[in-house]
């Protein structure tokens, strides 16, 4: 990757970044105002899951524009890790929102009443929410897969949670609404917290999943598969006699392989060179952008041992 094409992925990506910081800010405040106004725990909980979004937004926004920075002297891989560990502190905001939302929303169902004032306002703030958050997610999932950026996949999953918690928002309102129409369906005024425990439990879902696949990347786990896939494209290139000892280590989006090749000893230097060119450029295919290390070792003869 050149450095003119490195500049231009990372303003991409920190052009997404802020997008989102700004979405996220706009939609925060347009919950609380109407969530205060209408008493919708629903309302309140997603105006708290969009609070935390914004927090986990300039986190990914700091996170990928630090881990633009070049290796240096103290981080010789460079600074990738950061966007992981971005991403593991949204999911840890997001468990810690869902506790609180819980914790109220069983209060509410059980313990306390609470009167729920369900105006065009809170249909009006959740369909907006909606729209933006389906933009949101879209940008970031393309500019997510474009650079293979954990930071930015975490944010587009927080966007594209919110359509379904939102969803499920709208749904508890309509409820709330049919029983103050309907005084046999008194009972459905309880939809509201109801509504905000499904917000919930959507959350924790995406969280774990999240979790799951930042601590995967924190302790360099290889993708399922590419070993062998890179294995093989190594084996097919003319000249290699066997690959082995392939490692892979992503940090943040940039991925590190090291493999070891064997080759006819007697080649000159140079031809060997050529052919760890062509193994650099079978791995790129598969992995484009990724930092190939090729070390070369001579065939064993027959009478000699195998390498280990």
């Amino acid at each position: 990757m050149t450095a003119d094409t490195r500049l231009i992925a990372e303003k991409e990506k920190s052009d997404a970044a802020l997008s989102s910081v700004i979405a996220a800010v706009a939609l925060t405040t347009l919950k609380i105002i109407v969530g205060v106004i209408t008493g919708s725990l629903g309302i309140l909980a997603e105006a708290a899951h969009s609070a935390l979004d914004l927090v986990a937004a300039l986190v990914t926004f700091l996170a990928v524009r630090l881990s633009g920075k070049p290796a240096d002297r103290a981080h010789l891989y460079g600074h990738g890790k950061v966007e992981n560990l971005s991403a593991l502190f949204e999911t840890l905001l997001l468990l810690v929102t869902c506790g609180w939302i819980i914790y109220e929303a069983v209060q509410r169902i059980f313990f306390k009443q609470v009167e729920i004032e369900v105006s065009i306002w809170a249909f009006l703030v959740m369909f907006v929410s909606i729209i933006v958050d389906i933009t949101r997610s879209r940008v970031l999932y393309r500019a997510a897969r474009k650079h293979n950026s954990q930071a930015l996949e975490a944010d587009a999953l927080h966007f594209s949670t919110d359509i379904w918690s939102s969803s499920v928002v709208i749904a508890g309102l309509l409820f709330v609404k049919i029983g103050e129409w309907v005084p046999n369906l008194r009972f459905l005024h309880k939809a509201d917290a109801v509504a905000a425990l499904g917000v919930a439990l959507i959350v924790i879902y995406v969280s774990i999943e999240l979790g799951i696949r930042t601590v995967q990347a924190l302790l360099d786990a290889a993708p399922q598969g590419l070993a062998e896939k890179i294995t093989s494209a190594v084996e097919a290139v003319p000249g290699v006699d066997n690959c082995h000892n392939v490692r892979l280590r992503y940090m943040g989006a940039h991925l590190f392989v090291d493999t070891h090749i064997l080759v006819d000893g007697s080649q000159p230097l140079e031809e060997a060179h050529q052919i760890t060119e062509l193994v650099e450029q079978a791995v790129q295919n598969i992995v484009p952008n990724s930092d190939v290390t090729v070390h070369p070792e001579p065939t064993p003869l027959p009478s000699e041992p195998p390498q280990e």
